[in-house]
């Protein structure tokens, strides 16, 4: 347990210095205003809110949605690009290592409180709801619905992300009196979204990341053949469920390693009483239990 317990460590580690680095605008929590320098022409790997006063880079999906949306629209191959490669290298390691709400997500979780357990076949509906999220209010939202002047808007940001909220709603109108007195009942919408968000994460892992988040929905269709894989030794496997219990996207990594709402986490590695799991890259391997370890 002492291993798994380091490597935990080592991940919020991670996941803490990539939120930070990706908000390195200290000054705009402050201010209230959004750094709009060079660096926003690029876009972080992960969900990040473009206007969060900390932000240094751009978020992809709102990007998408920039490009799709623009007056005169453009297929968004930068972004399409970036993502694909990051998908083929990685698959959803992103959402396990390098997303800040996603740590959140799963400190919330912490909190001492009676758990739900979502029925088996109502989860397996929900998730593909992130689909459609990517599908609809992502690429399709955009490209269809356009005001007078032919101009559309980021969709899934206005109406659904609660990063959004999160990162950029609430710290802005924290220090910007003018913006507060314009709110209206779209920030309360989104403010309620963003509350329920932080509700569910109290009693189920992670639901932003199984049910809503497209992002993650994108990345995971390269699971099957991205770099980085998780494989289990069927011979040395036991079937002792150890895996299955501690996965936080309630995957059975023995039977689904490629699953695609896998996100490369690790714990199933650093539990696996037989060394049965392993992580690799490009078949080297990238992450295994310490054989002085037991569990």
């Amino acid at each position: 347990m002492a291993d798994l317990k380091r490597h935990r460590i080592i991940r919020k580690a991670v996941q803490i210095a990539t939120g930070i680095v990706q908000n390195g605008n200290l000054s705009g929590f402050v201010t209230g205003k959004i750094y709009t320098g060079p660096l926003k022409k690029f876009c972080v790997p992960g969900m990040n809110c473009y206007s969060c006063p900390g932000a240094l880079g751009a978020c992809p999906i709102g990007s998408m949605q920039a490009f799709l949306g623009a007056r005169h629209p453009k297929v968004p191959l930068y972004v399409i690009g970036y993502l694909s490669v990051i998908g083929v290298l990685v698959g959803r390691f992103i959402c396990g290592w390098l997303c800040l709400f996603g740590l959140i997500q799963e400190l919330l979780y912490k909190i001492p409180i009676k758990k739900i357990t979502v029925p088996e076949k109502l989860d397996r509906i929900l998730r593909k709801f992130k689909y459609v999220f990517l599908v609809v209010f992502v690429i399709l939202l955009p490209i269809i619905l356009r005001d007078e002047l032919g101009v559309s808007f980021p969709y899934f940001c206005k109406w659904v992300c609660p990063v959004g909220m999160l990162d950029g709603g609430i710290p802005l109108l924290a220090v910007n009196e003018s913006m507060r007195a314009a709110a209206h009942w779209l920030y309360v919408w989104k403010l309620a979204i963003l509350i329920a968000i932080v509700g569910l994460s109290i009693v189920i892992n992670r639901p932003f990341c199984k049910y809503i988040c497209p992002l993650g929905a994108f990345y995971g269709l390269f699971h099957k053949f991205s770099f980085l894989k998780l494989r289990c030794d069927e011979e040395a496997c036991t079937s002792c469920g150890a895996c299955a219990k501690i996965c936080k996207m309630q995957v059975n990594p023995s039977k689904r390693p490629d699953s695609a709402e896998c996100i490369r986490c690790g714990d199933c590695v650093h539990v696996c009483p037989t060394h049965a799991l392993k992580m690799s890259f490009r078949g080297k391997e990238t992450m295994k239990q310490e054989e002085t370890k037991t569990v």
